[in-house]
């Protein structure tokens, strides 16, 4: 996606009461699948920032994502400041400065000080909890609705996506799609919908 295709998006999500994160307070195995795969590639790529390898980044994702799993449910996201990505930026952040001190114990050890310094500088993307135009933004929402594709018959998704990502006119994609214009519409509605309830309390 491109900025203004995130910009699409975030502006038209929401907020509801269920989504993917009150089923991973549920322990729901599919559920966590999910979340892992929406975002492991950020942690990962926030581990590869501070200067750890591929093996050391993958090794530390799996540790945050199993201190997610013992603390989710004290995440609270009721103050604006509150957020998801911000709440595992942290855990991330310590994992790795507790990967750093482990590994400076041995020869072997990657330049500790040098490494915490560029996982610091991490830190401003996140810091008013906001995604909006930022290239994290793009890559969780694109895996996100990636998440959702397979729940719509295709051309629901081909209107949606010519709709809302692409930005065609409404007429054009119904001309093309043999559909309506109520039906591109509704398309849209439902996928956004649908959407809105498994990002709650994880996009903000």
């Amino acid at each position: 996606m491109m900025a203004g295709e995130a910009s699409s998006f975030s502006g038209s999500l929401g907020s509801t009461s269920t989504g993917l994160l009150a089923r991973v307070r549920l322990f729901d195995g599919d559920s966590w699948r999910r979340l892992s795969a929406l975002y492991g590639p950020l942690v990962y790529r926030w581990a590869r920032v501070a200067g750890l390898s591929e093996d050391d980044a993958a090794d530390v994702g799996q540790e945050v994502f199993r201190t997610v799993a013992a603390r989710i449910g004290s995440f609270r996201n009721e103050d604006p400041d509150d957020t998801f990505r911000g709440w595992l930026w942290t855990i991330t952040r310590n994992k790795v400065g507790d990967f750093l001190r482990r590994r400076s114990k041995h020869p072997t050890a990657i330049g500790g000080s040098d490494a915490q310094y560029k996982m610091n500088l991490v830190v401003e993307p996140i810091a008013d909890g906001s995604f909006s135009g930022s290239s994290g933004e793009q890559s969780l929402l694109h895996r996100a609705v990636r998440l959702i594709e397979s729940e719509f018959e295709p051309k629901t998704w081909q209107a949606f996506w010519r709709a809302t990502v692409d930005a065609q006119p409404t007429d054009a994609i119904a001309a093309d799609l043999q559909m309506t214009s109520k039906a591109v519409r509704q398309a849209k509605y439902r996928v956004l919908k649908r959407l809105r309830r498994e990002v709650d309390g994880l996009v903000d």
